[in-house]
């Protein structure tokens, strides 16, 4: 990993300063992305951004700041974007502090701020050399997520077009998901449905899918899967519902997309699960009509008072013991809750339906 210190003045880094929202924000005449197309926006507040050009003005030290070398020659912050901003505003005029704006001041107070001379740290590296070393200095501040740490490392035509889709407000994919009952969570600006879609398509690995299509000329693979998987989805299950939205869609598309499936009769069985008192993790009804996982249900557990009833009643004996232990009485410590008629039989979470196993039966029976 290559990092070399240089000092340069904020009159250079603002030359050509240029905020066009979530078009993005550009500085150094042009080479600098501040602020990418489709990243998150200006999240600054008042205090804080005075508190930049404050520091600035009494000529104290700021926190350096990081800009990533891309392959094209140019830059892109990435640690001090909120800084930069906030004295590109300024000087350009958005907003005043103390009723003064930058064109308020003498000139010998402009020039003070123009020549004040930025600690900025170059980046060059391997992919794993600079993520690494991202996630090492992103510890103050506004931090970056991880989707916009891997954002930094993978620039180029595809992220440039995959950004567009997938992280814009009311991006395509947005719309898509949302259109008719959310099914994702999240905020695009975030770059939450952009790091859905990739985790989706690439069984988690979001970085190595990056890395594989870097150079791509476009992102339409991926959008297109992000199709498919949301038009499954309104298809396998049509009645949306809250819960929806917390589903991780793409894993299920990728097992279940070949597959024959009764919406109907899908639907019928999640009705029943949302009116049943036991399932404690609704949106986990949809994973288990799929693949009958009873740990996506997380049902609902005997409480002490359930087991101690079924204790005193069992007079502290496990029922499954073998023939040596018949009669052996265990302390309620040593024994664990169990449905006497399976839950996905019927049975229910509730004293009746409670026995007390020894925990090495309970274990056994459970296939834990």
């Amino acid at each position: 990993m290559k990092i070399e210190l240089n000092k340069i003045s904020i009159r250079e880094v603002i030359a050509g300063f240029k905020d066009s929202a979530e078009e993005g924000v550009v500085a150094y005449s042009g080479k600098l992305d501040v602020r990418p197309k489709y990243q998150r926006e200006f999240v600054y507040k008042d205090k804080q951004r005075d508190a930049v050009l404050d520091t600035i003005k009494k000529g104290f030290p700021l926190n350096v700041m990081y800009w990533m070398v891309r392959e094209d020659g140019g830059y892109e912050v990435l640690d001090g974007q909120q800084r930069t901003i906030s004295i590109g505003q300024y000087v350009n005029g958005d907003f005043s502090i103390n009723d003064r704006f930058f064109h308020n001041l003498v000139k010998e107070e402009q020039d003070r701020i123009m020549d004040y001379e930025l600690m900025i740290y170059f980046c060059e590296g391997t992919d794993t050399e600079r993520l690494d070393w991202f996630r090492t200095i992103n510890i103050a501040g506004e931090k970056l997520t991880d989707q916009e740490l891997r954002n930094a490392v993978y620039t180029g035509p595809w992220l440039s077009d995959a950004k567009l889709k997938f992280s814009k407000s009311n991006c395509a994919a947005y719309l898509l998901a949302n259109d008719g009952g959310a099914l994702l969570t999240g905020s695009p600006i975030r770059q939450e449905y952009l790091e859905t879609a990739l985790s989706w398509i690439n069984n988690t690995e979001v970085a190595d899918y990056m890395a594989k299509h870097q150079h791509d000329k476009n992102a339409n693979e991926l959008w297109e899967y992000f199709q498919n998987v949301i038009e499954w989805v309104r298809k396998t299950f049509p009645n949306h519902r809250k819960e929806m939205a917390s589903v991780i869609w793409g894993e299920l598309y990728n097992q279940y997309k070949g597959k024959k499936l009764d919406a109907k009769k899908l639907e019928a069985e999640v009705s029943r699960l949302m009116q049943d008192d036991d399932v404690t993790k609704k949106s986990g009804i949809y994973p288990y009509v799929l693949t009958k996982q009873e740990r996506h249900l997380s049902i609902r557990a005997f409480n002490d008072k359930m087991k101690r009833e079924g204790y005193e009643r069992q007079k502290g004996i496990c029922p499954h013991c073998k023939s040596e232990n018949k009669k052996k009485k265990w302390e309620i410590e040593e024994m664990e809750a169990d449905h006497i008629t399976p839950w996905h039989e019927g049975g229910k979470t509730t004293a009746e339906n409670c026995q007390m196993l020894c925990k090495d039966d309970n274990r056994r029976k459970s296939g834990k």
